[in-house]
């Protein structure tokens, strides 16, 4: 990382245009995948990379460049370029220079057990105890493949305004697929567990119960028929559930598509929006969570931002640029997956709050639809809050009873309606986790609910009724 002389320096030049803010921010990242294919270890890829990104502002302008050197030679030119986009600055004698101050603060997310000090064999046998499992569960499984994230990040952040700050990110995730066959009958499930923790996460969440849930979803879609189409009520499972909500009305209230006025939610703070059973937050101080950070990557301390309360818009995400277009405060938003990306405003742990219905409530006075036990991936359009999901494990539900499993499911519909159309929370709220893209990169993200109840949600499927 760079000395506060030098980032003094390179800030100070940088004010000399007609930007009224300069920020650097400089990364160092450790990523290490370890794949595994029927318990033999297939790749071990160790990649470090490293870089400064300098963004100038001048009011709702922005200007952004990066480099992997941060040496004179290759920054200066940077600078020059950047400041040369946004034109001459103030005269002489209103220049001040850029003195920093470093912010020292308490870490949120100690690790134990440092990766990259762990022996390989360790590493890796953490992988074949999930894979031996899996292969275990049922003699219908016949492949199984496995996959060990991890990855430590150094950021430093500095900007015009004096303020220096670093953090140290640790993430570790586990990914299992497993593959079951039955004649021709081909089926998949996963499991895909992680946390920003060293590899003691593995001790509270252990290999041989991902590779246990990655066949336990398999040997189901075996046994699953078609899924029946049509408009029906659904009940979403919680964990990875929370996907439809971070999806299909999370992005929505990014700052990234408020501030254009591109949200079908733009514009409705303090209104309802929402059933007012559902509550909702994005909270980046939990700690040790997979989405979670000290601070966001312009620098400031992450929040815990209460989006929805009882049915009401309580709260955007907003990033610095953003705030600047919506004449807001920053919420601690700003994201991005590397110094090649510009930050915006970007979800970290989001998900429904708990309610008070039991499980058994949700089903009740329910004729004919869906459970949707795990959810897979999916689209949204933010300015029309229209989306598509694919269900990863379904069930019909029958007379208030989940019966026969089913696949083929996806849920279609728009944000807005979904949120009106939940009618019943559960108590049982998890979080489950994901990668996220946008136009900052992919960044690691939590969803998470408790159950939920959709009392109307069109479901196509692929049974000829």
């Amino acid at each position: 990382m760079l000395d506060q002389k030098t980032l003094e320096k390179y800030l100070g030049l940088c004010m000399e245009s007609a930007a009224d803010f300069a920020e650097i921010y400089e990364e160092l990242e450790t990523k290490e995948i370890i794949t595994m294919l029927n318990g033999r270890v297939e790749n071990v890829n160790e990649a470090v990379t490293s870089g400064i990104g300098i963004r100038l502002m001048a009011g709702v302008q922005s200007v952004y460049a990066y480099s992997n050197e941060t040496g004179e030679e290759a920054v200066l030119p940077l600078i020059r370029d950047l400041t040369a986009a946004l034109g001459a600055g103030k005269a002489d004698e209103e220049k001040k220079p850029v003195a920093l101050t470093r912010v020292e603060y308490e870490n949120r997310h100690p690790v134990k057990i440092d990766f990259r000090t762990a022996p390989l064999a360790d590493k890796s046998s953490l992988l074949t105890r999930a894979t031996d499992t899996a292969m275990a569960a049922d003699e219908r499984i016949v492949k199984v493949q496995a996959v060990l994230l991890n990855v430590h990040q150094e950021v430093q952040i500095s900007n015009s305004e004096g303020r220096l700050i670093g953090d140290t990110r640790v993430r570790t995730r586990m990914m299992v697929d497993a593959f079951a066959q039955e004649g021709d009958n081909f089926q998949s499930g996963a499991d895909r567990p992680g946390a920003g923790m060293g590899l003691e996460f593995y001790e509270q969440t252990t290999p041989e119960e991902t590779g246990r849930e990655a066949a336990r979803v398999a040997i189901v879609n075996l046994a699953a028929g078609d899924c029946p189409s049509g408009k029906m009520p659904v009940i979403i499972d919680n964990a990875f559930g929370g996907v439809i909500f971070h999806e299909a009305c999370g992005h929505a209230l990014e700052a990234t598509s408020v501030a254009k006025n591109q949200s079908v939610f733009s514009g409705k703070l303090g209104q309802q929006i929402a059933n007012p059973c559902v509550s909702a937050v994005d909270d980046g101080t939990i700690p040790n969570a997979w989405g979670s950070e000290n601070i966001d990557d312009e620098g400031n301390f992450q929040q815990r931002r209460q989006l929805i309360k009882d049915g009401i818009l309580t709260s955007y995400m907003i990033d610095r640029l953003g705030a600047r277009r919506m004449g807001m405060e920053a919420t601690g938003s700003g994201r991005r997956e590397s110094y090649r990306y510009e930050p915006t405003s970007r979800m970290s742990n989001t998900f429904i709050m708990q309610g008070d219905a039991s499980f058994e409530e949700l089903f009740e006075g329910i004729e004919k639809g869906l459970y949707a036990k795990k959810m897979g991936g999916g689209s949204v359009n933010p300015q029309t809050g229209e989306f598509n999901f694919s269900v990863g494990e379904g069930y019909l539900i029958e007379n208030g009873r989940i019966t026969k499993p089913v696949r083929g499911a996806a849920l279609i519909g728009n944000g807005r309606d979904i949120l009106m159309n939940i009618d019943r929370v559960c108590s049982n709220l998890e979080r489950g986790q994901g990668m996220c893209g946008s136009i900052s990169g992919s960044i690691p993200t939590d969803v998470g609910q408790p159950a939920i109840r959709v009392t109307s949600i069109t479901v196509g499927g692929t049974a000829n009724e």
